[in-house]
C-alpha cells in the first residue's frame, strides 16, 4: 500500500507522516460532495473534506526491461510502455472521523491506451524500503525511482507497511482501472504505480482522476458509513517522454537455501548433509537447463547462496529449477529416517546485482536472505513436516512471472505473505509456496 500513515491505538484521526504534496506537484485540489450514507442517515453536517491530486508522473520503459509476457508483445507490436506515478491526499476529518474505504479511478481518453500492470505497492516494483531513499532491485524500479527525484516523497509513499490494508486493484488490460483501500485507520497520503501501453503515434497522455471514500464520522455526528465523491473527475495533460535508452546494469536471478536442524545434527550426518545439499542444488540447475559454468555459488555451510547467469528466461528457468529441487530432494530423502531428512527453506529474487570482493552487491542479495530467513518460511515447514522444501518469492517475482505460469508451480500454489522484519526495518509483501504433491 502506498501510504505513510499511521491511526492511533482507538482508531481515531490517521497521523499524516508523508509530508503532504508541493503545490507544484498537484494538478487539482477537489472537494469531496457527500453522496448518501450506507445506512439512510442523513449526511447534515458531515463535511468530508477536499483531495489534493497530484500530476501524473510519467516516465518511459524500454521494451528490453518489460516482464517476459509483455516483452514478447513488444517485439510483435509497435507499441511503447511507460511507467505513471499517481498520487493523492485526503484531509483529515474533524472530532476523530475516519476514512474505511478509499478508492482512486483514472479514466484515460483514448481507449487504445490501457494500464497492462497495476502495482499494489512498491515491493510489486522491485522498491526495497529498509534505507532512505528507497533502493531499486530492479531495473523498472530504478526507473521509476530516477523519475521520482523530480517529486520528492512520493517513492516512499509505495512502501508496504506493517498492518496496513494492501490496496487491491481493477481495470488491468482496459483504459479504465483503479486501487481500492479498505480496512481501518486508512492514511491520508496515496502513491500507485501503473505500467501502461500506448500505440506508437500517441503524444500525449490524456484522461480524469476520480476519488470515492466512505467515511466513519467523529464524535459529533453518530451514525453509520457515509459515502463522499470528487463529483466531477478531474482532467489532466500530460506529454508522453522520448524512448529511454536501455540501461547497462545486470539483472540477474539469485537463489539462497538453508537446511532446517542443520546444527543438532551429528558430525558425520552434518557433512554428508553439506554434500547434499550442494548435489540437490546443482541439479536443480541442471534440469533447470541452467549453464553450471556461469553460475557464482557461494557454499555456506547449512546453505548456499547462487546467482545465475544474465538472460536467464525466468519463465521457464524457475518452473524447471523448482521441480528440478522437488525431484532432488526427492531421490536424496528416499530411504532416510525422518530425523536424516534434508529439508529446506528456499527464496528466490531477482535484481540488480555485481560482483565485489567481498561476494554480491545489490538489493536482491540481501532481499533473498531476508525472505529465506523470515516467520512465514520458518512457520511454514514447521507446520508441514512432510515437505522437502517450502519457497518464498517476492511480490515482484510473483507478478512478472510466476503470475502467468501455466506450469507447476502454478500461481493458484502461492500464499500471499507479509514479511516484516522490524529489526532490519524491513516490509515486504511476498508469496510463499508448500508444495504438496504437483512436482514442486
Amino acid at each position: 500500500m502506498g501510504a505513510n500513515a499511521r491511526a492511533t491505538p482507538d482508531e481515531s484521526l490517521p497521523v499524516l507522516i508523508d509530508p503532504p504534496m508541493r503545490p507544484a506537484d498537484v494538478l487539482a485540489r477537489a472537494p469531496l460532495c457527500p453522496g448518501g450514507s450506507r445506512d439512510g442517515v442523513p449526511d447534515v453536517g458531515v463535511d468530508p473534506g477536499a483531495v489534493s491530486l497530484g500530476r501524473p508522473l510519467v516516465f518511459p520503459v524500454p521494451a528490453d526491461e518489460l516482464p517476459g509476457p509483455l516483452r514478447l508483445r513488444a517485439q510483435a507490436t509497435e507499441q511503447r510502455y511507460y511507467g505513471v506515478l499517481f498520487a493523492f491526499d485526503l484531509d483529515p476529518l474533524p472530532d476523530g472521523g475516519r476514512h474505511t474505504s478509499v478508492r482512486f479511478e483514472v479514466t484515460l481518453t483514448d481507449e487504445a491506451v490501457r494500464a497492462v500492470r497495476l502495482d499494489a505497492d512498491g515491493g510489486a516494483l522491485g522498491l526495497t524500503f529498509d534505507a532512505d531513499p528507497p533502493r531499486a532491485a530492479t531495473v523498472a524500479a530504478d526507473r521509476a525511482a530516477t523519475a521520482a527525484g523530480a517529486r520528492p516523497g512520493w517513492l516512499t509513499r509505495l512502501a508496504p507497511r506493517p498492518g496496513r490494508p494492501r490496496a487491491w486493484s481493477y481495470g488491468a488490460q482496459r483504459h479504465r482501472f483503479g486501487w481500492n483501500y479498505e480496512g481501518t485507520g486508512l492514511p491520508l497520503a496515496y502513491g500507485m504505480h501503473a505500467l501502461i501501453e500506448v500505440p506508437a503515434a500517441t503524444t500525449v497522455l490524456t484522461g480524469r482522476l476520480g476519488v470515492r471514500v466512505q467515511v466513519r464520522p467523529g464524535r459529533r455526528h453518530p451514525g453509520g458509513v457515509r459515502l463522499a465523491t470528487v463529483r466531477e473527475a478531474v482532467p489532466f495533460h500530460e506529454e508522453l517522454p522520448g524512448r529511454a535508452e536501455p540501461t547497462a546494469a545486470a539483472v540477474r536471478l539469485c537463489l539462497a537455501a538453508d537446511v532446517v536442524g542443520y546444527s543438532r545434527r551429528l558430525n558425520h550426518l552434518a557433512e554428508r548433509t553439506q554434500s547434499w545439499l550442494v548435489r540437490a542444488l546443482a541439479e536443480a540447475r541442471r534440469a533447470a537447463g541452467v549453464d553450471e559454468a556461469a553460475v557464482a555459488v557461494q557454499p555456506q555451510g547449512d546453505g548456499e547462496f547462487c546467482v545465475l547467469p544474465v538472460g536467464v528466461d525466468e519463465s521457464t528457468v524457475i518452473p524447471r529449477l523448482v521441480g528440478g529441487l522437488a525431484e532432488a530432494l526427492r531421490r536424496t530423502n528416499d530411504g532416510l529416517l525422518q530425523a536424516e531428512r534434508m529439508r529446506l527453506r528456499v527464496a528466490l529474487h531477482r535484481g540488480l546485482m555485481k560482483p565485489a570482493d567481498g561476494g554480491w552487491v545489490g538489493d536482491a542479495a540481501i532481499a533473498v536472505h531476508r525472505i529465506l530467513d523470515s516467520p512465514p518460511l520458518r512457520a511454514a515447514l514447521t507446520d508441514n513436516p512432510q515437505v522437502d522444501f517450502v519457497l518464498g518469492v517476492p511480490d515482484v517475482l510473483y507478478q512478472d512471472v510466476i503470475r502467468h505460469s501455466r506450469v507447476p508451480p502454478l500461481p493458484d500454489r502461492f500464499t500471499p505473505v507479509t514479511i516484516d522484519l522490524p529489526e532490519k526495518r524491513f516490509v515486504e509483501h511476498g508469496w510463499l509456496h508448500v508444495p504438496h504433491g504437483e512436482g514442486g
